[in-house]
Order: structure tokens, then C-alpha cells, then sequence
């Protein structure tokens, strides 16, 4: 899956995004029909160390998923977010599921009418 890289206000080096485009591309393993991407690194203004986040935007056919990480470290953010959409990415595989099912078993329904007759 391509997945575009966006810092804002600062330049993200490329390990970080070789690490980004990686951590992307194993969510393949959990679903086929990845589109496309985005992630916005931004820093947090502000006391706290956990001020590094990472937002990811990836189209799927039909949805956008969402999810954002925020860490001391851009990695951990990123591998926060991923595990976010990783859940979301199980929940739409078990809705086409359902979907799918459901079909099935109403074509099975008018099959079966239609041999009564």
C-alpha cells in the first residue's frame, strides 16, 4: 500500500518514513484491498513529553479509517495508530462478513420458494 508522509513543520528524516511506509504495508496482511494512505507527524506544543503524534488516513473500497498516536517517540505514536486501525480494519472485515452471509441466505430462501412452486 503507498502511503504519502506529511511533516508538518518540521522534515522528517527517512528512516522515519522507510518505518512508516513498513508498519503501512503489514496491515496488508489483514486486509487485501488497501487503497491508499496518508500521515501527518506533527509536534505538540506544550510541557508534556508525549508531544509527537501521528494521524494516518488510509482508504479502503467504500470507507476511510482513521486513527491518531500520540507519544514521546513518532515510532510509538505510529505503532499506536496502527494497532488502531488494525481493530478497525477486523471490525469492516466482520461486517462484509455479515453482509455477505446474509445474502447468501436470502438467495438461499428464494431458491427454496421458488423450487415449493
Amino acid at each position: 500500500m503507498n502511503i504519502n508522509v506529511q511533516s508538518i513543520h518540521f522534515d522528517a528524516d527517512q528512516k522515519l518514513i522507510d518505518f512508516i511506509q513498513r508498519r503501512a504495508d503489514k496491515l496488508t496482511q489483514f486486509y487485501d484491498q488497501l487503497l491508499d494512505g496518508i500521515c501527518y507527524l506533527k509536534l505538540e506544543k506544550g510541557e508534556s513529553e508525549a508531544n509527537k503524534i501521528a494521524e494516518f488516513k488510509i482508504n479502503i473500497p467504500g470507507h476511510q479509517l482513521f486513527a491518531k498516536g500520540q507519544a514521546k517517540t513518532f515510532e510509538e505514536a505510529t505503532d499506536l495508530a496502527m494497532e488502531s486501525l488494525r481493530r478497525q480494519i477486523n471490525k469492516q472485515k466482520t461486517k462484509e462478513n455479515k453482509t455477505i452471509l446474509s445474502n447468501h441466505k436470502e438467495v438461499l430462501v428464494e431458491i427454496e420458494n421458488k423450487e415449493d412452486f
